[in-house]
């Protein structure tokens, strides 16, 4: 017996409309108990919009909406139910009070996809697209997740899953009637075919895809004091973010904040200028931004283009000769003499340059492969698949025993079974939900 549990589904805050969700064996007893519909034709009807009173012992809240879901088709599978009210904060809260005090549970975060995935509404890889979709701040990134939510991820995990199956059906065929099967177990043949799966699945794991897609592509604005790191961060974000002055060192901190660019999160963080400084406060931020460049996808070199290259900034160069970088020359406004072969001439006062700028950002993101996979822990546990299917096929190649040919390919398809949640523990089910919103 599913206990009941209620929630806000929307987001929190006011709104237009704000939408509380149940879901358990008793949703439509509480719901009848609070909501009293105008009409009682198709009152209660499954998937039938009501208009009606939410009320508390007659006693008036609020003029609003509600629908019920019958088991299995609902989308945790169970009996549930949805009030769409005036988004009112206060509101809500009442509502909520009030199927809490009928028996309903404050729902966990992603306690209801949870319980979609365990009825079987949907394989985990869909769960965690649910997540994926509902965070993705790129076009890519939504599309990825859509696509996932689709089945994309599964069809594809599930048509290897049934290969590999076959293989160990042979496999065991081999080892319990080894004289029916002598003829037609070919050692040779089943390690061309786990090397065909390997590779199918070493393909779709591009690890750098998956981060993009999921977490965005971190740039890091590094440079000395007052070069314009702080006028090319409010540029590419077309607002005033960071504050701006003469002074040089005015960044102490990380800044951060997002554009979009290509379909993809660019992710950038404006740090403070590297020089010699006795500041404690100014040499902790001197330290984050070399932390922020140490893990930053792309770095942002910016000169200063009133002077000649001070040997801060050439130290600057010359550590990060072998990263992923752009070199700009700021305030070009002011001085066109470029100080550096192949750097990019800006200025953040008149706009000049900008454009080259998002191009070469663009450049860099580029390559984003559109792949099966894009969750980073499912390209991790395909990655392994196919190792363990490599194993097999050295196994095969070197002659080993069936047996021990059959280990691996069973760690192959234990390991796809934790992207669709057939073989995954309980441990990793408790993590991939507790990033969940409550409501989700």
């Amino acid at each position: 017996m599913a206990h009941t549990i209620a929630a806000l589904a929307s987001a929190p805050g006011m709104a237009g409309i704000s939408v509380v969700r149940l879901s358990g064996d008793d949703s439509h007893a509480i719901l009848k108990q609070v909501f009293k519909p105008v009409s009682s034709k198709d009152a209660f009807k499954p998937r039938y919009m009501m208009y009606g009173t939410l009320h508390d012992n007659e006693y008036p809240v609020d003029e609003c909406m509600a629908v019920v879901f019958y088991a299995p088709n609902s989308y945790t599978g169970e009996d549930s139910a949805e009030i769409h009210l005036h988004g009112s904060p206060l509101i809500v809260k009442e509502c909520l009070n009030l199927l809490y005090k009928l028996g309903a549970e404050p729902a966990k975060p992603g306690e209801y996809t949870r319980r979609a995935f365990e009825n079987g509404r949907m394989d985990l890889s869909r769960a965690e697209a649910v997540m994926q979709l509902i965070s993705a701040q790129g076009e890519l990134s939504a599309k990825a997740a859509l696509r996932q939510l689709r089945g994309g991820t599964f069809a594809f995990i599930h048509n290897i899953q049934k290969e590999v199956i076959d293989i160990l059906s042979t496999i065991e065929a081999a080892i319990d009637f080894p004289e029916e099967v002598e003829d037609s177990y070919s050692p040779k043949e089943l390690a061309s075919i786990c090397d065909d799966i390997a590779n199918r699945l070493l393909k779709s794991s591009d690890a750098r895809s998956a981060k993009l897609l999921s977490q965005g592509f971190e740039v890091a604005i590094v440079g000395t004091p007052n070069a314009g790191k702080s006028s090319l961060f409010n540029s590419l974000l077309m607002e005033d973010r960071a504050i701006v002055t003469e002074m040089p060192g005015t960044t102490r901190d990380v800044l951060r904040a997002s554009i979009v660019l290509s379909g993809v999160t660019v992710i950038l963080n404006d740090t403070a200028g590297i020089q010699d400084s006795k500041d404690a406060v100014e040499k902790l931020g001197i330290q984050r931004a070399k932390q922020e460049m140490e893990t930053a996808d792309l770095l942002i070199i910016v000169l200063d283009g009133a002077g000649p290259l001070s040997r801060e900034a050439r130290q600057i160069l010359k550590e990060n000769a072998n990263r992923s970088r752009i070199v700009l020359q700021s305030k070009v406004d002011i001085n066109r003499t470029p100080y550096y072969d192949g750097a990019l001439l800006f200025s953040s006062y008149t706009g000049e340059g900008m454009d080259d700028i998002r191009a070469a950002i663009i450049a860099n993101i580029n390559g984003v492969q559109d792949s099966e996979l894009t969750l980073s822990r499912h390209v991790d546990l395909a990655k392994k698949s196919a190792q363990a299917l490599i194993s097999a096929k050295q196994a095969f190649i070197d002659g080993d025993s069936a047996d021990l040919c059959a280990v691996h390919v069973q760690d192959a398809l234990h390991l796809l079974g934790e992207i669709t949640g057939d073989s995954v523990s309980e441990e990793v089910i408790d993590s991939i939900f507790s990033n969940f919103c409550v409501g989700k």
